[in-house]
């Protein structure tokens, strides 16, 4: 599995050190920024960046997206199609992120986590698989069937000049 990472200034430090991390645990990661820790940086085109490419590779990838609360991340990535980015801030809500709602995108708030913490959510949300059950496929499947009316009413809309 691949892991696409991404971060703003404020998450800057915090990817570095789960970029490593993940590394040393045998993953493949691919960094979508920022290279450099720029104070004048936005987080939304580094979650995008990351939140296309997982879209795309919905089955197969995974990604991980860091700003200081995680809440604009979570939002920016939250866009795309097939993506289901959760804000995650103990191992617990990790667990239940992947086992009940089969996330594919980990949102974190670098202001609100050590590097230990951090690493603890990681490691659970990537060992966690989705449980399958069917109360949680049927949950599943109603949040695809709004994404497909929601993209649907935008088409429209387009189309209608709006």
């Amino acid at each position: 599995m691949i892991i696409y990472i991404g971060a703003d200034h404020r998450g800057f430090d915090l990817k570095e050190v789960l970029k490593k991390s993940l590394k040393l645990a045998g993953y493949s990661v691919t960094d979508f920024g920022n290279a450099v820790k720029d104070e004048n940086d936005d987080y939304p085109g580094f979650a995008a960046s990351v939140a296309e490419k997982v879209s795309s590779e919905f089955e197969t990838a995974r990604g991980i997206v860091i700003c200081g609360s995680g809440v604009g991340v979570s939002v920016v990535a939250n866009k795309f199609k097939n993506i289901r980015c959760a804000l995650v801030g103990n191992p617990d809500q990790a667990f239940d992120s992947r086992n009940d709602d089969d996330s594919n995108i980990l949102a974190l708030g670098a202001n609100y986590l050590d590097e230990e913490a951090a690493k603890k959510i990681v490691v659970t949300w990537l060992e966690t698989p989705f449980s399958g059950d069917e109360r949680h496929k049927r949950r599943l499947d109603e949040i695809s069937s709004l994404e497909l009316k929601t993209l649907k009413d935008t088409d429209k809309e387009s189309a209608d000049g709006y």
